[in-house]
């Protein structure tokens, strides 16, 4: 199958529009080498990359390159491998000093799945099979690949956390300098069988109440907006949206992003 083809003409210029403004508009000649680059993940970062280094250089008054290095991807086998890549990345913060446990920083695969339940299914928990692997390193990996053929998301989720974690607390002999996951606090998510509770869930949520503009009900965020719309960058009206797990309480507009 071609890649891309599976989207029509109008799925698109609708896409078009969405990424470069809604008074663009792409000739007909330009869709069939907008649906090859855009599936194309290399050229779709290097665009993204490229025009955000266009709008800061601008914005700061500089030239020259913003990004250390090239997009690179990678081809990675399903299962151990996947796994061990997975829980290296969402190691990165604890190494770099960034914070406690994997699920605080806010940009990873498992501060996702916390911080927002997995909003949209948009991360996937299919880690493909996982078989028995010889990790020399460790019998605790073992054990929990074993386990990772469930059918159930929460239990795989609850399983990787289990995985990041103990592995995280290892330090390597050629990363001296790097920091590890606290004893003291992977003693305590294993008392709590690295379940996550409700409550866990609601403190990391308690993200939208320190980066939202206005929070309430869905009336009252919304009134607000019209009060303070003149100091928005974007021209596009915005609309609230529900903070989850919380029923009737309504979010608006991350101060980041202002």
């Amino acid at each position: 199958m071609i890649p891309g083809k599976e989207y029509s003409d109008e799925e698109v210029k609708a896409r078009y529009k969405r990424f470069y403004g809604k008074d663009k508009q792409p000739g007909d000649d330009q869709i069939p080498l907008l649906r090859q680059k855009w599936s194309n993940l290399s050229e779709y970062v290097k665009e993204i990359k490229q025009t955000f280094s266009r709008y800061y250089n601008k914005a700061h008054g500089r030239r020259g390159f913003f990004w250390s290095d090239r997009f690179k991807s990678v081809i990675v086998e399903n299962g151990e491998t996947l796994i061990n890549c997975l829980a290296y990345i969402d190691l990165n913060p604890i190494r770099a000093g960034l914070v406690e446990r994997p699920e605080d920083y806010r940009w990873n695969s498992l501060g996702y799945h916390v911080q927002t339940d997995n909003k949209d299914g948009f991360l996937s928990t299919d880690f493909g099979p996982v078989k028995c692997a010889s990790l020399s390193h460790s019998e605790l990996h073992r054990a929990s690949l074993k386990e990772f053929n469930v059918k159930s998301e929460k239990e795989r989720i609850r399983l990787y956390r289990k995985y990041v974690y103990e592995t995280g607390a290892i330090q390597r002999s050629n990363q001296q300098q790097s920091k590890i996951i606290d004893e003291k606090i992977v003693a305590k998510e294993q008392k709590k069988n690295f379940e996550i509770s409700r409550t866990d869930r609601f403190v990391y949520r308690t993200r939208y109440f320190t980066d939202s503009g206005v929070i309430g009900t869905k009336e009252f965020v919304s009134a607000n907006y019209q009060r303070f719309k003149d100091v928005f960058m974007s021209k596009r009206e915005k609309v609230p949206k529900a903070v989850a797990g919380l029923d009737g309480i309504y979010s608006f507009k991350r101060l980041t992003e202002i």
